[in-house]
């Protein structure tokens, strides 16, 4: 594994941006917690229940659940646009296409198989016996659980789908990645107010909202799962231009606050709405044009707001050289390429964990603890078990011993982390 260099601060346009790492770490820290919750929320479908459900924890969980997926290919399209700065196009198509295709068909074959087991278990779909399940779980020809199958069988990549889709994204940009620059740089790009740009965004998914999400609900399936697309590519094109514009970096972090409290209103308006506050107003949803475009303009606005006070306080508070001698360095050095392995993992470990406790009717307040102390232990572990082990890494998407020296720890990303070293 690459040894991280920790460079020189600087401000300037080819500086390494240590928020985007750090907001990469607490990225999949809320999504760790968010998948765990997921098998308490009362009335949303996960792979495994618990018997103690609650419905408040759908209020909480809705705090992050429109834009949690949106911050990581934010984030992946910053990465990016700042390593194209720097890296050829191939190299750039021949890295994230490394980083990703070897984890998602690791984990679609190996990783994501406990989940489909333990779901299929836990619905009383098969009997105990996870080798006998695991060849036909690979057989494209099986006749085994016929209604979960997909084109290709059981294969599927549960929560690994936004590997596949943030390559896509990647590829299409590094395509277009010459006019794309040149309209980064354009005096109408550089002199454009921040403003005017989040306007721009909010309308794009403001549209998409109104137009494609009943027409295409969410699949996760790529091929079919158009209002996703419409929302997420444009989250990916607008964090590679913003990662090019200082003037809108600066921008983020000087408006912070005001970011913060129009996403607690929308997220407040939101929450109300779900009891049934503005029931006079939903209940002409399908006839009165102005509603729907006013929930159109609440569900965009706390989309971005949420997104970009994120990148603002990170800008402000986290945007700082790491010594590499105390904790914080510490965490830096170790989280910053676990991040992949760790998401690989993580969901399974949860359904796994989860399935074994309940049985033993823990108390929530407890069994919840246990899953999460297992669950970071485990991707620990397999962590440690990835980087111990050449084929594993390579699988996992990590360098090898022998690319040590010859790629910077910047290529130890989560899908696809290519921000570059200075100094």
């Amino acid at each position: 594994m690459t040894e991280t260099v920790f460079p020189k601060h600087s401000s300037g346009a080819g500086a390494r941006r240590y928020d985007l790492d750090w907001l990469r770490i607490l990225a999949l820290a809320v999504l760790i917690l968010y998948h765990i919750g997921m098998y308490y929320v009362a009335d949303w479908d996960w792979h495994v229940k618990s018997t103690q459900t609650y419905g408040w924890l759908q209020d909480l969980m809705i705090l992050t659940n429109p834009w949690r997926m949106s911050l990581l290919f934010l984030l992946s399209a910053m990465a990016l646009s700042l390593a194209q700065q720097h890296i050829g196009s191939s190299t750039l198509f021949r890295l994230r296409s490394r980083r990703l295709f070897m984890p998602l068909l690791f984990g679609m074959f190996v990783v994501v198989v406990p989940q489909v087991y333990f779901e299929a278990l836990s619905q009383q779909l098969i009997e105990p016996g996870y080798l006998q399940f695991w060849w036909q779980y690979i057989n494209p020809q099986t006749g085994l659980l016929p209604g979960h199958h997909s084109p290709i069988g059981l294969l599927t990549w549960n929560h690994l789908w936004f590997l596949p889709y943030v390559w896509c994204y990647s590829m299409l940009l590094l395509l277009g990645r010459v006019p794309l620059n040149r309209f980064a740089k354009s005096r109408f790009v550089q002199q454009l107010p921040a403003r005017y740009a989040l306007l721009m965004v909010l309308l794009l998914l403001g549209i998409s909202w109104y137009w494609l999400r009943q027409v295409f609900p969410t699949t996760h399936a790529l091929l079919d799962d158009w209002y996703n697309h419409a929302k997420y590519f444009a989250v990916f094109v607008a964090g590679y231009l913003l990662a090019q514009q200082q003037q809108w970096w600066a921008a983020l972090v000087r408006y912070r606050r005001l970011f913060f409290i129009l996403a607690l209103l929308c997220y407040a308006l939101i929450i109300l709405d779900k009891h049934d506050v503005f029931e006079p107003y939903a209940s002409k949803f399908d006839e009165l044009l102005l509603v729907r475009l006013c929930y159109a303009a609440v569900v965009a606005l706390n989309h971005w707001c949420w997104l970009l006070l994120v990148l603002g306080y990170a800008g402000r508070y986290l945007n700082r050289p790491v010594n590499a001698i105390d904790r914080k360095g510490a965490i830096y050095r170790y989280a910053s390429p676990a991040i992949l392995p760790w998401y690989l993992l993580h969901q399974t470990l949860i359904v796994v964990f989860a399935s074994w406790l309940k049985p033993l009717a823990i108390p929530a307040g407890l069994e919840v603890w246990l899953i999460l102390l297992l669950t970071v232990a485990g991707c620990a572990l397999g962590y440690w078990l990835i980087r111990a082990v050449p084929l594993l890494s390579w699988c996992c998407g990590l360098a090898t011993a022998k690319n040590v020296g010859q790629k910077t720890d910047s290529e130890q990303m989560f899908t696809g982390k290519d921000s570059v070293k200075t100094g």
